[in-house]
């Protein structure tokens, strides 16, 4: 499969970029960028054509990897499934419902598959636990931390991110953790309660459908000493959590990039299609109407 690349930024060069050269199954067609200059350097390093123009890029490509804001991505997804390429993209899927109804509305029209990079659910040891819990019933509630120290100090790579900047935690990590907790305690009811907290920290309490409840704690201003990821889930099988994974983003990709491969050839959906990021984007808006209520 011939897959290009759109964008340029640190997730590009750090993971999208070297999991598609190194693919056995994957011919890494060229990358296109909003700075040419950018997309130049990052073509050069693998030896594949910068394209100046998106469209010539889509023509010559079998599917894209997306790695830009999640609002251009949702402009671009469309447009790369309304020229029957297939797309691998990043989440969150868009910050409105409304681009997230007109990716999957133009990926279904072209009959293209889809596969969004949550980023948890394609390492091993999370995909098993995940898969585990959800065979089990009784769930009663669940607890996830997501605290990331990027704009608190440090050399993170996305502490100029103009749209973290703009979103905050709850639409960068915040998919992290729903992409997490529905596959295990089910679809959310509705978003209870949402809260503020110190930085650009959200608190949210969620009601599912099968009666569950789960609190999230949301941070990308979290001291340094204090970021990290947890789980908990209690019920009638007792408490569990999730497991720490031991391998990082580039294998991650390339699973996804594996199962985008897979949903081709079956035509089946994957779990993680544009459809599931929907519902996350839908679920996060509702939580930020919540938090604009309150300030």
């Amino acid at each position: 499969m011939r897959i290009g690349l759109l964008g340029t930024g640190p997730w590009a060069t750090m993971v999208h970029a070297p999991a598609l050269d190194g693919h056995a199954e994957v011919d890494f067609a060229g990358v296109w960028g909003r700075r040419p200059d950018a997309a130049k350097d990052l073509a050069g390093r693998y030896a594949v054509p910068a394209y100046d123009d998106v469209d010539a890029l889509l023509a010559d490509v079998d599917a894209v990897a997306v790695a830009l804001p999640p609002a251009v991505q949702a402009e671009l997804a469309v447009r790369a499934a309304r020229a029957g390429r297939h797309l691998l993209l990043d989440k969150p899927l868009a910050t409105t419902a409304e681009q997230g109804r007109a990716v999957v509305a133009a990926a279904t029209e072209a009959q293209v598959a889809s596969v969004v990079f949550f980023t948890s659910r394609f390492q091993p040891e999370t995909h098993a636990w995940i898969t585990e819990q959800a065979a089990a019933a009784g769930w009663f509630t669940a607890h996830a931390q997501w605290l990331g120290s990027v704009f608190s100090g440090g050399d993170s790579p996305f502490a100029n991110s103009p749209w973290r900047r703009e979103k905050g935690a709850l639409w960068d990590v915040g998919p992290h953790a729903l992409s997490v907790l529905l596959p295990v305690l089910g679809e959310v009811r509705r978003v209870a309660a949402a809260a503020h907290g110190p930085g650009d920290t959200a608190h949210l309490v969620l009601e599912h459908t099968g009666g569950a409840s789960s609190t999230l704690a949301l941070s990308l201003t979290a001291p340094a000493a204090a970021a990290g990821t947890a789980v908990e889930l209690r019920g009638a099988a007792g408490v569990t959590r999730l497991p720490v994974n031991g391998q990082g983003a580039l294998p991650a990709f390339a699973r996804a990039t594996d199962a985008l491969l897979a949903a081709v050839r079956s035509g089946r959906p994957h779990p993680c299609d544009a459809g599931f990021a929907l519902r996350v984007t839908e679920i996060l808006a509702e939580a930020e109407g919540l938090l604009g209520e309150r300030g």
